[in-house]
Formats: structure tokens, C-alpha cells, sequence
């Protein structure tokens, strides 16, 4: 018997078109601000299949049918959500989230969509978004406290400034404390 094989999308809901607009609130949370709460799974599955249609025509519809495409998580709260989709046809959901430039209710706010993590197992993608989460919660409050510099730096990896450790290296002669193969048991792989 052969296992179907899926990938989950981890995807986050950012709103980049308002960001300056609050003063007194920190861009990371203006950045990431909830969804509506009109925005629904069966919303979110109609906004993605017509993207996937209008992008790809017949052969993206019909790759969309048959229950290939399910939301299995959605959080307003987070801006956060987890797609199943198909193996072989993640990538045309992906091209589809990016290009969409709204939330797919009516009026919609002018959102991106980014997609964060790929994964084959629902786990994975529910411990990355938590990681995420946590992540973006530290990252909130060290801005708030003016600890940094770039408000985007720690949500989108940019690398922060680590003291360095100091290394204490020295030559070895042959002479003295370097060991044969022989000597260390000759761990090969083979």
C-alpha cells in the first residue's frame, strides 16, 4: 500500500502597508497585526483555488479538486496558517499565496502572504509556528525596550551582533601528541 504524499505550508499573514501609520506601537506587531475574524477556513480555501485558477487555468483548478487542498489550522489571532496540500502541486499553491494581495473576504485589507516553512509532516510545521510565535514575542519586546536597531532584523534572520569568544590555538609538532589511525582505532565508516 502507498502513502500519499503531502506537504504542509506554514504561511503568515503580514500587513506591510501600514506600517508607520501607529505611532506608540512597535512595527513588528503593526506588521503582524490579527486577521478579521470574517476570514474562515472555507474563505481562505475559495480565495486560494480562484488564485490557482486565475494563475494556472484548467490544469491549477483541477489540481485543486478532490479535497487536495485543506486548511488545517487558522489563527486570526497570529495572522498564521497551515495548508495541506498535495506534494506535487505545493508549488503552484505557493506561487498563488504570493501573488494574492488581499485578504480573501469582502473588503479586504491589502495583506502579503508569505509563506515560512514547508514541511512534510503537520508536527514539524506546528513546531515551527510556535517557535515563530515565541520568537516574534521576544522580538516585540526587545524593540518596545529599544534594544534594536533594525524592527524587522529578528523576524526576518538578519544576524544580531554576538560578543566573540576567545580561541587559544597552538601548532603541534609531529613529535608530540598527534595520533596514527592505528592508535585511535580507525573509527572509518567502512
Amino acid at each position: 500500500m502507498v502513502r500519499i504524499k503531502e506537504r504542509y505550508l506554514l504561511v503568515n499573514i503580514l500587513y506591510p502597508g501600514e506600517l508607520g501609520t501607529k505611532p506608540g506601537v512597535p512595527d513588528l506587531v503593526v506588521l503582524n497585526q490579527p486577521t478579521t475574524d470574517a476570514l474562515t477556513p472555507q474563505a481562505l480555501l475559495r480565495g486560494i483555488r480562484a488564485e490557482v485558477a486565475n494563475m494556472f487555468g484548467d490544469y491549477g483548478a483541477g489540481a485543486m479538486e478532490g479535497g487536495s487542498l485543506v486548511v488545517k489550522y487558522l489563527s486570526p489571532a497570529t495572522s498564521t496558517f497551515i495548508l495541506r496540500i498535495n506534494r506535487a502541486y505545493y508549488r503552484l499553491v505557493w506561487a498563488a499565496l504570493t501573488f494574492m494581495s488581499r485578504v480573501p473576504v469582502r473588503n479586504g485589507k491589502p495583506c502579503t502572504f508569505r509563506v515560512v516553512h514547508v514541511s512534510g509532516t503537520i508536527r514539524k510545521a506546528e513546531e515551527e509556528a510556535v517557535r515563530r510565535a515565541r520568537d516574534l514575542c521576544f522580538a516585540v519586546r526587545d524593540e518596545h525596550s529599544g534594544k534594536v536597531e533594525d524592527p524587522l532584523g529578528n523576524l526576518f534572520g538578519a544576524t544580531t551582533k554576538r560578543p566573540t569568544r576567545d580561541v587559544a590555538m597552538r601548532d603541534v609538532s609531529p613529535d608530540e601528541g598527534e595520533c596514527s589511525d592505528a592508535e585511535m582505532g580507525d573509527a572509518s565508516d567502512g
